[in-house]
């Protein structure tokens, strides 16, 4: 049984990593099939179009940092603290990469054919980041009162 423990505090550790690169691949691969069917029907604004499709990155980013904050030996002590934090900010991040990828192909979409809106269509997309952040925030805060190894 401890050793079943153990493992569940090392996903934890690399959850966090693991999950918001899922999520930062689904949402970048969605905003960019967005950005690359807008190429084909505009004449202009490629390089928005790319770099919007690549706002969801951040999130594997924020996953590294908690990844590395966590990395620790994992005892029985802090194998649920670990397990919890890795994997809630994991999916917390993955979560948000997801949709903000969708945000980002909605901004696509909307400007493409209304070139002026751009700027404020991408608000959204920054709102749904600043869930990430408060994820990313939250589990650097909390990981100081996980035991260390």
């Amino acid at each position: 049984m401890i050793d079943f423990i153990m493992v569940l505090g090392w996903i934890g550790v690399f959850a966090p990593m693991a999950l918001g690169a899922i999520g930062s691949i689904v949402g970048c691969a969605t905003a960019g099939q967005a950005a690359i069917g807008a190429m084909l029907d505009t004449d202009s604004g490629y390089g928005r179009y790319v770099g919007v499709s690549a706002m969801p990155s951040s999130q594997v980013i924020y996953g590294i940092v908690v990844m590395f904050t966590l990395n620790r030996g994992v005892t029985a002590d802090s194998a649920a603290g670990l397990f919890a934090v890795g994997v809630l900010a994991g999916l917390a991040l993955m979560f948000s990469a997801i949709y903000q990828g969708q945000c980002c192909a909605s901004a696509i979409h909307a400007s493409k054919a209304k070139p002026e809106i751009f700027g404020l269509s991408v608000a959204p997309a920054a709102i749904v980041e600043g869930f990430a952040v408060f994820a990313f925030i939250f589990a650097l805060v909390i990981s100081s009162s996980i035991p260390q190894g």
